[in-house]
């Protein structure tokens, strides 16, 4: 067998030392790939304690809808308790409507289609809870090519969410648990005051 592999050219020997090299590389390879991902959850979850929000957000969020979808982090946390109650489509179509105010005049019309078809036709992939009428205003618009189009109906899903599931959010154990890590986190700061919470919370019932 020696003889054999005597006979065996030099270039073989090489390439199995070029594998034998790149195997102990993979072997170490896992290794730090695992501090790397540890490295970038510990990273992960600095940048998410960062952006809890406080005690004046939720507190301003509480006074009325409109600061929730004027701020960030209440259109963030507001979207989580959408997603709960499976309604995200009503604020990424907000949201989508919001971008198409600032498109280029070049582009508004492809954007519109995409819009309409993605949220607002009959059967859309996140079709929103339009009545016909609005729905079919929007689709002239649309084809029209009207910068306008989806004012109507943006500001009736609008009013849809305000009306329910922002009154469901503020009772939400969302909003709860936000105000309760405040007080824990930072129990000399003021943090949530239940007994004027329950007061705006049966207002908004």
């Amino acid at each position: 067998m020696c003889k054999g592999l005597a006979t065996l050219p030099a270039t073989c020997f090489k390439s199995a030392k070029d594998i034998k090299h790149k195997i102990s590389f993979l072997l170490q390879k896992p290794e730090a790939q695992a501090a790397d991902q540890r490295e970038i959850k510990e990273k992960t979850a600095t940048a998410a304690a960062k952006r809890v929000p406080d005690t004046a957000d939720v507190e301003k969020w509480k006074e009325s809808f409109s600061h929730v979808m004027s701020n960030e982090m209440g259109r963030s946390v507001f979207t989580t308790f959408l997603k709960s109650e499976f309604s995200q489509e009503n604020v990424d179509f907000w949201t989508a409507c919001e971008d198409f105010k600032n498109t280029p005049s070049s582009k508004m019309a492809t954007k519109a289609k995409q819009i309409y078809q993605q949220f607002v036709e009959a059967d859309a992939p996140n079709e929103v809870n339009l009545d016909a009428a609005t729905r079919e205003k929007t689709r002239q618009e649309v084809e029209d090519g009207s910068s306008s189009c989806f004012d109507e109906a943006q500001k009736m899903i609008y009013t849809l969410m305000e009306k329910d599931s922002y009154r469901r959010f503020l009772k939400s154990k969302l909003i709860q648990d936000l105000c309760q890590k405040e007080r824990s986190c930072a129990p000399e700061k003021r943090g949530c005051d239940w007994a004027d919470s329950r007061q705006v919370l049966a207002g908004g019932a």
